[in-house]
């Protein structure tokens, strides 16, 4: 008895921990040009529910931006960007490849 409740008890963790992460890459317009550009996307980005991690490039002229799909969607992210003062458009927008997804 204590076994059977000790897996369902680990089973229920594991899908409590398990999120649809999902990989967006945006293109901006109008273009980044500097260091400051990048810093205004990243801190307003972050306040998004569901963001878990931003990169930028100003060389690739890219936001990726890793999220929870179960929090927010590309709408939502797209619409934070347009109130910070940037169009975007849609390059990808991916599952996040796990881990264990990696070594194969």
């Amino acid at each position: 008895m204590k076994q059977t409740l000790l897996i369902l008890l680990s089973s229920l963790l594991l899908m409590a921990g398990a999120k649809d992460l999902r990989v967006l890459v945006m293109t901006p317009t109008p273009k980044m040009h500097c260091e400051s550009c990048e810093n205004k996307i990243k801190k307003n980005l972050r306040f998004e529910k569901g963001v878990k991690k931003i990169e930028t490039s100003v060389e690739n002229q890219t936001v990726t931006v890793t999220y929870d799909a179960t929090k927010t969607d590309v709408k939502s992210l797209q619409s934070a960007m347009k109130q910070i003062g940037y169009d975007t458009k849609v390059v990808s927008d991916k599952p996040q490849e796990r881990s264990s997804d990696k070594k194969k």
